[in-house]
């Protein structure tokens, strides 16, 4: 069993001045590290450091080659996190994920054989191609942070992380994920394609051999891990802030009392008390990364796509017009006074 790192925790109360700069010096020196290895990318990498920061995980959808892998263990690199990387295909069974039990011969018993996520950072890499029974054993160490092979538990590591991706132009052997796993990601992050600047960046590392390893060296620890994400609960929230996440997460659930009636028949179901908790939590440590011990409305604002966008059904219609779920969170955000 993998044992918890320790950590100083920060001073309960109002977040001091010391705690917001040793949180500024250990996200400053993660984003660095991951910089010198993936080009562009910045919302990525702002989403896998609020993920990391609020024991979240994170789903990345894009079409392949941009860099969700080398994000991902160029992350746990930087924070000295064991990594593991579990390929999905339609075999894929859940004791190849979560482990099983080994007949040992010499013996004449039973050895229990941890899988690959018994590890901080777990790569799911095209998550909707295993099975449904695969995809549940996942999300159910997602939730509980927990597997049982043989009747017996064993907890995961701490931290524990998972970023699946999806490829959303591959569909033959694929398995969606119903929405309710959906809803069990903090964030879901969209990569687009790097503008020409950013590719000829890319090619240019490659020229010169910058990008022959994944690797980085570590410039934080799991313990520095732990204290961000016990500052994050120090991070005030005011009321009225609670009230305004309240409310927008309303809208999302009766479209028709509060937008315009072309707007809210592509929205068939709102987000769940999940997406409230999601933004009451991505707020306080997108405050954190911003060097603030309190959380303003633009941190709500700022994380508005990656918490709504897994969450919100889209009617057919919808899908059929090709309506965007980041235009229908624009409207349900202008439809909701800014407190």
């Amino acid at each position: 069993m993998t044992e918890t790192p320790t950590t100083t925790a920060p001073s309960r109360g109002a977040v001091s001045d010391a705690d917001l700069a040793r949180a500024a010096r250990i996200t400053e020196a993660i984003g660095t590290a991951f910089t010198s290895k993936v080009v562009g990318q910045h919302d990525l990498l702002r989403g896998l450091l609020v993920a990391l920061m609020t024991r979240g995980h994170v789903l990345l959808e894009s079409v392949p080659g941009l860099a969700k892998t080398l994000s991902s263990s160029v992350l746990a690199s930087a924070v000295r996190a064991e990594f593991s990387r579990i390929q999905c295909t339609p075999d894929l069974l859940p004791s190849d994920i979560i482990g099983t039990q080994v007949f040992n011969p010499a013996t004449a018993a039973f050895r229990t054989q941890l899988g690959p996520v018994h590890a901080n950072f777990v790569l799911l890499d095209e998550i909707n191609r295993s099975s449904a029974k695969t995809q549940s054993a996942m999300l159910e160490a997602m939730q509980e942070r927990q597997t049982t092979i043989g009747g017996e538990t064993h907890r995961l590591p701490v931290p524990f992380m998972v970023l699946a991706t999806q490829n959303p132009i591959d569909e033959e052997g694929t398995y969606v994920l119903p929405q309710a796993q959906l809803d069990r990601f903090l964030l879901k992050e969209v990569l687009d394609y790097p503008s020409p600047t950013e590719e000829a960046e890319v090619l240019g590392r490659i020229a010169a051999g910058q990008l022959e390893t994944q690797q980085v060296a570590p410039v934080a620890t799991l313990e520095d891990v732990l204290f961000l994400q016990s500052l994050v609960s120090q991070v005030h929230i005011a009321d009225s802030i609670n009230r305004y996440i309240i409310e927008i997460v309303n809208v999302t659930r009766h479209p028709d009392r509060f937008l315009p009636t072309e707007t809210a028949r592509y929205v068939e179901h709102g987000a769940s008390p999940r997406g409230s908790i999601a933004f009451l939590q991505v707020a306080r440590a997108h405050a954190l990364l911003a060097g603030r011990g309190h959380v303003l409305p633009e941190d709500v604002v700022a994380m508005r796509y990656s918490v709504l966008r897994h969450r919100l059904l889209l009617t057919f219609e919808a899908l059929a017009s090709r309506v965007r779920p980041e235009d229908l969170i624009d409207a349900i955000f202008d439809a909701v006074p800014t407190p």
